[in-house]
């Protein structure tokens, strides 16, 4: 009866529509949920996403949950995961992207997720990395240990959004290093991240992470804004 009260009082909300949610609904409405614009990339091996890396960087595969589009609903759901310590979108989207892939040939041989990580000012800031809550959520669906502390950010980035192709990828070079290394030897790395445009941001990352011996990375986002 309290949870009743508080919810006249502080209702829960879809943070795609901003909908009243129904007692069982968590983060999203199921009319959001169903219709999402999800992109079943975690099914074909040549989409479009994998295709940003095709002679750049030895990425196995590489999905996203959902498209991207500048004013629409998964905007809505990255922003409150970003910018409003909706923490919970990230490890829900996960958990439930987490038992897609699974049922993914391309994704079969992962045994270990690392999170693109944030730089300590950016973490000290926001208190939390999304991408960390997007990854927690996907470990715990296939059961797959979560390593957060090898892969490290040396310096911030200044904003994505308004920059060309070229400077996207000039911004986020040598940014990345190691520590600890031997913690992945051996390992098929599923690297993972919120958005994806033009694939930057995984390239530099995934270069770090395939100078550790007998590594292979694949990549997964929530959501994938293409720049044609």
């Amino acid at each position: 009866m309290f949870n009743d009260f508080l919810s006249l009082i502080f209702p829960q909300v879809c943070y795609a529509c901003g909908r009243s949610l129904l007692k069982k609904e968590n983060c999203i409405c199921l009319h959001c949920f169903y219709n999402l614009p999800k992109t079943d990339f975690h099914l074909k091996k040549d989409n479009p996403v994998t295709k940003l890396f095709w002679g750049r960087t030895n990425v196995q595969s590489a999905a996203s949950l959902y498209e991207f589009n500048e004013g629409g609903k998964v905007q809505n759901l990255i922003h409150h995961l970003k910018y409003k310590g909706k923490k919970e979108i990230g490890f829900s989207l996960g958990k439930y992207y987490g038992h897609l892939l699974k049922t993914s040939s391309m994704f079969s041989c992962i045994n270990v997720i690392v999170p693109v990580p944030l730089h300590k000012k950016t973490l000290k800031k926001r208190g939390y990395n999304q991408s960390e809550y997007f990854a927690k959520g996907i470990g715990e669906a296939m059961e797959i240990e979560i390593i957060d502390n090898v892969l490290i950010k040396t310096a911030t980035s200044s904003s994505q959004t308004k920059k060309s192709r070229f400077n996207r990828w000039k911004n986020v070079q040598d940014i990345f290093t190691l520590s600890s290394p031997e913690k992945l030897k051996g390992k098929h790395i599923l690297l993972v991240d919120d958005v994806v445009t033009t694939g930057s941001t995984i390239d530099a990352c995934t270069q770090q992470l395939l100078s550790i011996t007998d590594v292979k990375v694949s990549a997964v986002t929530i959501a994938a804004a293409l720049i044609h």
